[in-house]
């Protein structure tokens, strides 16, 4: 990605209600959707290591570090090539259906000879986390999202210049 895509960058969503980074990338959606779903790609651009199958209720992982941190995930959206979704930060760590987690969202738009990637992160406010708590978590996760959108944006330039 160069200086001037990440200039680019939208940052919205202070509130801490939700955190919303758009991207352009130059490389199609067909090719994005895979980046953003596999977790051959992820362990590439975002963590360390990744587990799931990119299917509706497929629940897997999130792996940083040897395993120091871990994240469950659950599978809620696949839609080749325009949309892929996930919960993850549980409460208690464990995948319930029944409590509150947050939502990621890619919605890839073609764009150009590109796509628009827009990465949407919602449900702080629904975690029921005290205030200090909250403000602490939203901006980790807005650091997070940062470095991981960058590197997204970092590894499909490479991705699609390899011959």
């Amino acid at each position: 990605m160069t200086r001037n895509q990440w200039l680019h960058m939208e940052v919205k969503g202070m509130e801490y209600g939700s955190i919303e980074r758009e991207i352009h990338v130059d490389a199609s959606p067909e090719v994005v959707f895979e980046v953003v779903s596999r977790p051959e790609h992820i362990s590439q651009w975002w963590s360390d290591d990744a587990d799931f199958e990119a299917t509706p209720g497929a629940a897997g992982e999130l792996v940083w570090g040897d395993r120091t941190d871990v994240a469950p995930i659950i599978v809620v959206k696949a839609e080749p090539p325009r949309l892929f979704s996930f919960r993850w930060c549980h409460a208690g760590g464990e995948i319930d259906d029944s409590a509150d987690s947050l939502l990621v969202t890619f919605e890839l738009t073609p764009s150009g000879t590109g796509t628009t990637v827009r990465l949407t992160e919602t449900g702080f406010r629904e975690m029921g986390w005290e205030a200090a708590k909250l403000a602490e978590q939203h901006r980790e996760h807005v650091d997070g999202w940062d470095a991981a959108v960058l590197g997204l944006g970092e590894y499909l330039t490479r991705l699609v210049a390899t011959p």
